[in-house]
């Protein structure tokens, strides 16, 4: 039986290009079938900046006996992501890497039936659940920030609370031993993303990760129905039961629980990553941790609740919020297949072809940032960022497939930091530079070891 992301078991898409259709395009394929895998996986922003200053921004490579291109600067990001012709598909170019684990998310549709279930979900982003979740967080994080004292690791106590508040506000489940095993399923199904064995054999990654993925079918599944009959529950979980296409239908219970594993895998992964970079930046900078803190405590008192009417108050801690994004996104690597001939940068680039950008590279190119590693809030205020490539920052995707919880996961940071940083200073020892894991999504490699002094 084919696997669900292999290209037997999707005769939908497009065929792959024959390797030696781009043969014409500068690049190497390294290794024979394991090509360029291990030097991507061990440094990718080295790998990448190797090959732009060998081959140039449009360059191919090999891994595990797929070829790819890479398309790199804010002129490719603006092609694949706006995608004015429809000539790239996000279901194909992330459905190789995805499918066993988060098959049909939202992320992995395309053109009409994306736009259809895009609209759908969105009921759960509207602004009366959005205030929902605000009072959701404000409770969570006042009952547990208090206990973040003194010499911890960051990454793993960040990754709890988000899960805590994704159980809660995405889910209505109370806290306890059914969320831990909810984590532990979402955190085998990531890990096994990028693991090199891609048959889900027993006592491997992958067999972890597609065991997650089948105790979430069993978990979601018998809870639809009764969450569709009864309106009272607010939780996004519940709403997208409820939900109705465009022809007023329900969508089906298997793709209810696809989008739940999926959203929650974005939301609850990718927000632990960015306040991560966050915290590490602002620690590393201090007299902008000051900035920010200054800000928090100007829109309202120490450790006190935050009202929606009051987030965009929060401009000051925006701006460190898009600068720690710009420096460390947390999807360092976007791929889509070609579904035509298309032109780029002078070359003939065939369907077929697996292409990809990178948000990483992008975001730290000096011809669209000024020193770019510095560490600088203040180029994305509006007049200093008057001029610049609308696709030179992309942390959030762009074009139809934006991400949908973008504003949530601004409300969560801006939450967040008002209820840690007015009560604590964060601070990292002389010196200290913690090694980065960039993929699926960074993290530091030794948990991110910060020390909370009370104020």
């Amino acid at each position: 039986m084919a696997l669900a992301s292999s290209e037997a078991a999707n005769p939908h898409w497009t065929p792959r290009a024959k390797p030696e259709a781009l043969d014409h395009i500068p690049g190497e394929n390294g290794l024979p079938f394991i090509g360029n895998a291990f030097r991507i996986l061990r440094d990718p922003p080295a790998f990448i900046n190797y090959m732009i200053g060998k081959y140039g921004k449009v360059y191919r490579s090999s891994a595990f006996g797929a070829v790819n291109l890479s398309l790199i600067g804010a002129e490719a990001n603006e092609l694949m992501l706006f995608d004015r012709e429809k000539l790239f598909s996000s279901e194909q170019g992330w459905g190789p890497v995805l499918n066993l684990l988060f098959p049909r998310g939202l992320m992995l549709m395309d053109f009409d039936h994306h736009r259809m279930d895009r609209r759908a979900l969105g009921i759960a982003f509207k602004p009366e659940p959005m205030r929902g979740y605000v009072a959701d967080m404000n409770r969570i994080f006042a009952e547990q920030l208090p206990k973040w004292r003194g010499d911890m690791l960051f990454y793993p106590a960040i990754k709890q609370l988000t899960l805590d508040v994704a159980a809660d506000a995405f889910l209505g489940v109370p806290l306890g031993p059914e969320a831990d095993r909810i984590n532990k399923a979402f955190v085998d199904m990531v890990a096994a993303s990028i693991t090199p064995i891609r048959r889900p054999l027993p006592f491997t990654q992958m067999g972890r990760g597609v065991a997650g993925r089948n105790y979430l079918i069993n978990y979601f599944g018998p809870q639809i129905e009764e969450r569709r009959r009864n309106p009272n529950r607010q939780d996004m979980f519940s709403q997208f039961c409820r939900a109705t296409r465009d022809d007023g239908q329900y969508m089906t219970d298997g793709e209810i629980i696809d989008h739940m594993n999926f959203l929650m895998m974005a939301a609850h992964d990718t927000i632990t990553s960015s306040v991560t970079s966050m915290i590490w930046l602002l620690a590393k900078h201090p007299e902008w941790q000051e900035k920010v803190r200054a800000e928090c405590l100007s829109i309202a008192p120490a450790g006190s609740a935050i009202s929606p009417d009051q987030l965009d108050a929060f401009e000051l801690t925006e701006y460190a919020f898009k600068e720690s994004l710009r420096m460390i996104p947390p999807v360092p690597s976007i791929p889509r297949r070609a579904l035509k001939d298309f032109e780029f940068m002078g070359y003939t680039i065939p369907k077929g072809t697996t292409v990809s950008i990178n948000p990483t590279v992008t975001h730290m190119m000096p011809e669209y940032w000024e020193n770019p590693a510095a560490f600088d809030p203040m180029r994305f205020t509006p007049e200093n960022s008057k001029g610049r490539h609308k696709y030179a920052w992309v942390p959030f995707g762009g074009g139809a497939h934006m991400c949908l919880g973008l504003h949530f996961a601004y409300m969560q940071m801006k939450l967040f930091m008002h209820h840690l940083l007015t009560q604590v200073r964060v601070e990292v020892a002389d010196g200290y530079d913690p090694a980065w894991q960039a993929w699926p999504i960074p993290k530091p490699k030794d948990g991110l070891r910060v020390r909370m002094v009370p104020l």
